[in-house]
C-alpha cells in the first residue's frame, strides 16, 4: 500500500488493523486510537479518497490501496492543509485527541460538499466525537474552511 505517498510492504498479522499497522508498523502516530468500536472516528483516515474509520479495516484489506493521514495533508513544506488551518484559526480544538480524525472526515465532507450548511456540517461529522469542544467551533471550522458564514448562535 502507499501511505502518504511512501510505498510501505510489511508481512503482518492478517488480524492487524489498519490503525494499528499505521501507528506501530509504519511509525504514524497522529491517527489516535479511541475506542477500538468504531464509535468515536479518532481513527478516521483517507482510503482510495474515502473517509474510513481504520479500526474497522484489516490492514491485509488495505493492500493494493493508497492511504492519507493526518500527517500526509500538509504540504511538504510544512504549510498546514486549509483545513488544519481552519482548526488551528477557529479553535476547533481543546485537548486534541479526537482532532486527527475530525480533520480528515471534514476533508472528506467538503470534498463531497464543497458548500455545506451548519445542519450538513453537523451531520457530516456526527459519526466523530468530541468530549471537550461542544462542536460549536469544530462546524465553525469547517464552515470557515469551505468559505461558508460561520454559524449562528452559541459561544465562539
Amino acid at each position: 500500500m502507499t501511505v502518504n505517498g511512501s510505498q510501505q510492504e510489511h508481512e503482518v498479522e492478517p488480524r492487524l488493523l489498519l490503525v494499528h499497522y499505521i501507528r506501530e508498523v509504519v511509525g504514524l502516530t497522529g491517527t489516535n486510537i479511541g475506542c477500538d468500536t468504531s464509535s468515536c472516528g479518532a481513527c478516521t483516515v483517507h482510503i482510495d479518497g474515502e473517509s474510513v474509520k481504520s479500526c474497522t479495516v484489516l490492514a491485509v484489506q488495505a493492500d493494493g490501496s493508497s492511504i492519507k493521514t493526518i500527517e500526509g495533508l500538509a504540504d511538504p513544506d510544512g504549510t498546514m492543509h486549509p483545513m488544519q488551518e481552519a482548526f488551528r484559526e477557529n479553535h476547533g480544538l481543546q485537548c486534541g485527541y479526537c482532532t486527527p480524525g475530525m480533520v480528515m472526515a471534514a476533508v472528506s465532507l467538503l470534498e463531497e460538499q464543497p458548500h455545506p450548511t451548519e445542519a450538513e456540517v453537523r451531520e457530516g461529522l456526527e459519526g466523530n466525537l468530541c468530549r471537550c469542544t461542544g462542536y460549536h467551533n469544530i462546524v465553525k471550522a469547517v464552515l470557515a474552511a469551505a468559505g461558508s458564514a460561520a454559524p449562528s448562535g452559541g459561544a465562539s
